[in-house]
């Protein structure tokens, strides 16, 4: 990469920037030349008529390579923002469904938003005699349901749809599966970790139902650029092999990229000026400039500030005419507020929109001139794909503003690393013990389990999980056949897919009467205990009352400038050892771990500042839950610290790999746990468990186990290159320690983490 030459709209910008320090980086990356190739003339002439009714005279080099892979079977494209994806499994599909008028074709994605936008899109070739598409979800009107699975041959749904309403149903829908010839999962990176898991299971459930209605659908993916897209998609689906079309061959914008830090406030604490604030002013300055902008923000409260802040900031400036063309875009609004959005900043009635995720994914919306990412979106794979909205004009600015979490000042302070890190690797794993046989339990409702025919579909331990349904009662086995045991039960109905464990307590706004979620139960004293500040789809409930025997946690929204942290007493007691190895000086392990853990009190917080208002007591029981974990024994490294540093440099270490663990995995720090102790019970010597706080693991810290050696590397510079004296937030301290960052030394930390690379050397 290099500087940018041309001056822009965006210029006056980047110069302030440049003058006071905020902008930490700048890289330039030059424009791409489509590669097309010829339409085959051998598609349906229908087929051929809604290409042209649709101003495609020719095709990208992959959509061809993607249209001929998926005729040879499973397939997966991995290309940037823009590159007609879409087209990639429309074709196959609008193919198989133009020249068989009895097939049937179902569309999987993450959000209704998506299915609503690929249903426009397929309308565009105006296939209305050969194609029928319809949405179905948890929107369509039952008195609608019928008639779709009726008259419909192409089906757009979610995962969430097809477990709860599809699969247990499939008698109503036997036409739709003994003709099913494609199944298409656009956005297959969102399926990882505990979602991914359980849609794996779910696709195997769909596999079984089709290939009891004698069909072997074909199944084509599209992605976002990660790491291992092959290995996800065999993971996803449990088919191999897996074709993978990536070579990009649609055109490319020359972009230029900043990472913008905001000023430090405070010397002492060493705190910044908020992102959100930053972010307001240069979303501002871009309108100033007439550069059509999008803004993405983690939460719905932050996409409503920065739009508010950035609008007021033009008023004071008497710019209102551009005040009044930025919006907010989020979830919660109805679909034709999205819609009247979308099109405004499609038209260029809107220069501005401030939104979350909702548009991160493959909506379009026309022609953007610059795309900021408000703090680290937990993944590289996001953040690409979130810039590659801009620069649909043949040049944009892609600009990343930090925060002062740990890995967003790691990454300022390693820009170049940063901006040539390569995706992560999507991680899932379908045999969660949790998630495998809740779904188990789930097809044998859909049809009696018979291993020796099921198991190539459902997996080889297929039996031995069977028969331990058995053995907790879910299940019985009839003539070498197992079903439920009560006949009437509904399993579905209890499995949500965004949960590892079947035992929730549901979440309650008192206000509005509804059930907003669900949490875990064994992370529910931790996260919605009485006094808690819940954090839901981006808003703030404080817990009004949780009551572990009526499985409810009652909530009412809240907006007080305090945050609450648990206190927490927490153990690990290894259960499986799986693998092990002698590196760096210590002895690490990998395996499954029963984390136990009691909440004793929790601390309020003021925000910004982490200054503690109070500390109030709890009286909750003892929780716990088996997991994968990785830990590691110091041994004699142990004995290089005196004593009375040791611990606080155990934990701070721990919890700086903790920070680090998800540049090597596709994950949040949220879905990890750690535990650091001078001498554990079972191995004798200070030791170090970091495991998935997750009920049965999904593979997050087997990546850590695998990459041990860059996981304390990149934790040795996190700590070292920070500037603060004893540790920060921007370091060693987390916001979910439950021994609310006690102890801790910085220092120690370091020396014990140069000592490993020494011995690793």
């Amino acid at each position: 990469m290099s500087t940018a030459r041309t001056k822009e709209p965006w210029s006056e910008l980047l110069d302030a920037g440049r003058a006071d320090g905020r902008l930490v980086r700048e890289a330039y990356e030059g424009s791409r030349t489509a590669r097309t190739a010829p339409i085959p003339s051998d598609l349906h002439p229908k087929l051929l008529e809604g290409l042209t009714a649709a101003g495609i005279s020719e095709l990208y080099s992959h959509q061809l390579e993607a249209l001929e892979a998926a005729w040879q079977g499973t397939t997966i494209v991995t290309t940037g923002t823009a590159s007609g994806k879409s087209l990639c499994f429309q074709l196959p599909t609008l193919e198989t469904l133009c020249s068989d008028a009895h097939a049937r074709a179902l569309y999987l994605y993450p959000t209704k938003a998506l299915a609503q936008d690929q249903a426009r899109s397929i309308a565009r070739f105006g296939l209305t005699d050969q194609v029928r598409p319809a949405i179905y979800d948890g929107d369509t009107a039952r008195e609608e349901r019928s008639a779709i699975r009726k008259r419909s041959n192409l089906i757009l749904t979610n995962p969430d749809m097809l477990h709860v309403g599809i699969l247990p149903n499939h008698q109503a829908w036997g036409d739709f599966f003994a003709n099913l010839a494609v199944v298409v999962i656009d956005e297959a990176h969102v399926y990882r970790g505990v979602f991914g898991s359980h849609v794996a299971n779910v696709l195997r459930r769909l596999r079984r139902i089709a290939a009891a209605y004698g069909t072997e659908p074909r199944f084509l993916l599209a992605s976002a650029t990660i790491a291992n897209p092959v290995e996800l998609a065999e993971r996803l689906t449990g088919l191999a092999p897996v074709a993978l079309v990536d070579d990009d061959g649609a055109p490319g914008a020359s972009r230029e990229i900043a990472m913008w830090n905001p000023p430090i406030e405070d010397e002492l604490l060493q705190t910044r000026r908020s992102a959100l604030t930053e972010a307001a002013a240069i979303v501002a300055s871009l309108v100033r400039a007439e550069a059509r902008t999008i803004c993405f923000i983690k939460s719905r409260k932050g996409v409503e500030v920065v739009a508010k802040l950035a609008a007021e900031d033009l008023r004071r400036r008497g710019d209102t005419e551009s005040a009044n063309r930025i919006a907010a875009y989020r979830a919660g609004y109805t679909p034709q507020q999205r819609r009247e959005l979308e099109a405004k900043l499609v038209s260029g009635e809107l220069l501005a929109v401030v939104t979350t995720d909702a548009l991160e994914l493959g909506i379009d919306i026309g022609q953007l001139d610059a795309a900021l990412c408000i703090t680290f979106p937990g993944t590289v794979a996001s953040l690409r794909q979130m810039w590659g909205r801009a620069g649909r004009r043949g040049r944009g600015l892609a600009i990343y503003v930090a925060g002062d979490d740990a890995l967003d000042q790691f990454f300022c302070r390693h820009p170049d690393e940063f901006l040539d890190r390569p995706v992560e690797t999507a991680i899932l794993e379908y045999e969660n013990e949790q998630i495998h046989l809740s779904h188990l339990t789930c097809a044998a409702h859909e049809a009696a389990i018979d291993p020796d025919d099921d198991a190539e579909i459902l997996g080889p331990r297929l039996r031995a999980h069977c028969e331990a349904l058995v053995a907790s009662g879910a299940m019985v086995e009839r003539r070498g056949s197992f079903t439920l045991r009560s006949p009437e039960d509904f399993p579905a109905a209890r499995v949500s897919l965004r949960s590892a464990s079947p035992d929730n307590i549901s979440v309650i706004d008192v206000k509005q009467g509804e059930l907003i979620g669900t949490v875990e139960a064994a992370r529910a004293c931790s996260t919605v205990h009485d006094g808690a500040v819940y954090l839901h789809m981006g808003r703030s409930y404080s817990v009004t009352a949780l009551d572990l025997d009526r499985r409810e946690a009652l909530v009412e929204p809240f907006s007080s400038d305090w945050f609450t942290q648990p206190k927490q007493e927490t153990d690990t007691w290894i259960e499986q050892l799986l693998d092990s190895r002698e590196t760096m000086g210590v002895k690490l392990s990998f395996g499954r771990v029963t984390v136990s853990e009691q909440v004793l009190a929790y601390q309020r917080k003021r925000q910004p500042g982490n200054e503690v208002i109070d500390i109030n007591a709890l009286d909750l029981p003892r929780t716990q839950f088996t997991t994968q974990a990785l830990w590691y024994e110091l041994g004699s490294l142990a004995s290089e610290l005196p004593l009375d540093v040791l611990l606080g440099a155990l934990h701070a270490t721990e919890h700086a790999q903790i920070a680090v663990l998800p540049l090597l995995a596709m994950c949040d720090r949220w879905d990890i746990g750690g535990l650091s102790t001078n001498s554990h019970s079972q191995t004798g010597v200070a030791t170090i468990f970091i495991y998935d706080g997750h009920p049965g693991g999904v593979g997050i810290t087997r990546q850590g186990f695998l990459r041990f050696e860059q996981l304390v590397g990149d934790a040795r510079r996190l700590i070292a290159e920070c500037p603060c004296a004893e540790g920060c937030p921007s370091c060693v301290q987390s916001p979910k320690c439950g021994n609310l960052n006690e102890p801790l030394h910085k220092a120690g930390a370091l020396e014990l983490l140069e000592l490993m690379l020494a011995a690793g050397s």
